[in-house]
């Protein structure tokens, strides 16, 4: 009988170090394909300096078209590429670390929310319009707000201005809170409800895709567009 459990524990003994041989195993060959870049642990929860893949080419032709990186768009994420998501964050007031984390990626118009939902967009188009109504129209009534939603996503279906959110919002010289302190400034509840007011189809401006304040509106060519209508301090024209 002793003997019998003797060899019963040196079977287990056996089968337990022949697992641990085999975990070994996998785990060396887990470790070896996301070296090189191979299977879904290849994909990291940020991008950052090292990452490859998908979400650093987006970062790359993002920042590529908003004039912070001029590398090849290749989805290695290099020392360019880790400078320009510098200059960018230090532009938009967020911590500049170089790491492309949820929040850079939501200034860019890249966030991980891409679920559909008001009006079709992402989580990350909601929060950015949300932060353009709030940098550009906090002052002005709530239908004025959604107004300034609806001049961006007018711009996002006309032929002559980008086809994105992210896209018109950060297109050369369209909206100068951008590059100014307003912009560090997060989005209120208001403005986050007007943009989803906007993004479900209200569009107070009548179908604008300008808008000035007549007050401080310098340009003699924003003044010569042609008015639909004005809601608080806004003109809003086509």
């Amino acid at each position: 009988m002793q003997r019998f459990f003797s060899g019963k524990n040196a079977a287990k003994s056996i089968l337990c170090a022949l697992l641990a041989a085999v975990l070994v195993f996998l785990g060396i060959v887990t470790a070896e394909n996301r070296r090189n870049g191979e299977g879904p642990a290849a994909v990291d929860a940020l991008s950052k300096y090292g990452s490859r893949g998908e979400e650093v080419r987006q970062i790359q032709k993002k920042l590529k078209s908003l004039g912070y990186y001029t590398g090849a768009v290749d989805g290695i994420y290099g020392t360019g590429t880790k400078n320009a998501v510098i200059a960018f964050q230090k532009n938009c007031g967020l911590t500049a670390d170089g790491i492309a984390g949820p929040k850079t990626l939501l200034y860019l118009g890249l966030g991980t929310g891409s679920s559909a939902g008001a009006g079709g967009y992402s989580s990350s188009d909601a929060y950015l319009l949300a932060k353009l109504i709030a940098a550009e129209a906090r002052g002005e009534s709530y239908t004025g707000q959604v107004a300034v939603g609806a001049v961006v996503l007018n711009r996002v279906a006309h032929a002559s201005f980008p086809d994105t959110i992210s896209g018109v919002i950060y297109q050369k010289g369209a909206f100068s809170c951008v590059t100014d302190a307003n912009w560090k400034v997060e989005p209120t509840d208001t403005a986050k409800r007007a943009a989803k007011d906007a993004m479900n189809g209200w569009d107070p401006s009548g179908g604008a895709i300008y808008y000035y304040n007549p007050r401080t509106a310098k340009s003699a060519w924003i003044r010569s567009r042609p008015v639909i209508t004005s809601i608080g301090n806004h003109v809003f024209c086509t």
